[in-house]
């Protein structure tokens, strides 16, 4: 019997090119929504439509039995339109969500998770089945600091102490499979951690262990962050939700589960797997 086709949004960036290729390694049949020229392994197809466009996604999704939804925007806008688009083709949606969604510290209008709540709600009114993946922080936002590292061997940021259990996007992209292949995740909002808590820090000097590299943490005041954020392009009140977010859980850490292991069968990998991996990042 041939296998339903899966559609992969945000199959250019680090949880959906994971996707891809963890389903691909599986012999999936799987297909990457992508908004300009692209290269994957032979047998990805890939098909263009931009997800700000809704009527664009005809193409990608004829003949699609399931969606990996990666929302790229900061506001739910246009959002019910997407969706009403898959559910006329596909019958299920996984969609890559925040560990801050359903958190006893989430408010009613905080930015940093607004949306996701938003698009939590018409995933779960869609009639579609539905699965939403709540992960905490990424090891691939360390990436940011990657220009940094390979220009001055410094990173200059807040928060030395911050520790989170920050996770491998292969790990969430595991789970995503699961979300998608089989019926175990129908229905459930599993929240995904690393298998540790580790400090911004200690995060640096693993970097500098993989890369073979001497690299040094400056701790800078959280003004100076924030304008350095403004400037990069980040929305004021995002960086007004961040940073204070982020300096709370100084002493209200995130909690740390075996949610990966429950789920794929195979421990979370740690931060310093990750560095190994991305170590050609920082060179």
């Amino acid at each position: 019997m041939t296998q339903p086709m899966i559609l992969v949004t945000g199959a250019t960036g680090k949880v959906g090119g994971a996707v891809v290729t963890q389903l691909h390694a599986a012999g999936v049949p799987v297909r990457a929504l992508v908004r300009g020229e692209s290269d994957f392994p032979e047998g990805v197809e890939a098909v263009r439509g931009d997800l700000s466009d809704h009527a664009s996604l005809g193409t990608a999704l004829e003949g699609v039995d399931s969606v990996f939804l990666v929302w790229p925007f900061l506001s739910a806008e246009g959002a019910s339109d997407v969706i009403d688009a898959i559910g006329k083709h596909a019958r299920r949606v996984v969609y890559l969500s925040s560990a801050g969604v359903g958190s006893q510290k989430e408010k009613p209008d905080e930015a940093i998770t607004m949306f996701h709540t938003e698009l939590e709600r018409l995933v779960e009114a869609s009639g579609l089945e539905w699965t939403s993946l709540r992960p905490t922080g990424f090891a691939s936002n360390t990436l940011g600091w990657a220009e940094e590292v390979r220009t001055t061997s410094t990173v200059r940021a807040p928060l030395a102490r911050l520790a989170r259990p920050l996770i491998h996007e292969a790990d969430i992209a595991a789970v995503a499979v699961q979300a998608l292949t089989t019926d175990a995740l129908l229905g459930a909002r599993p929240l995904l951690t690393g298998p540790e808590l580790i400090t911004q820090e200690r995060q640096v000097a693993q970097i500098s262990e993989a890369t073979g590299r001497p690299v040094r943490f400056e701790e800078i005041a959280l003004d100076e962050a924030a304008e350095q954020m403004k400037a990069a392009g980040w929305p004021a009140d995002l960086v007004e939700a961040v940073l204070p977010a982020q300096a709370e859980m100084i002493d209200n850490p995130e909690p740390v589960n075996d949610a990966v292991e429950r789920i794929t069968g195979a421990p979370a990998r740690s931060f310093q797997e990750w560095a190994v991996d991305h170590a050609a990042d920082f060179r």
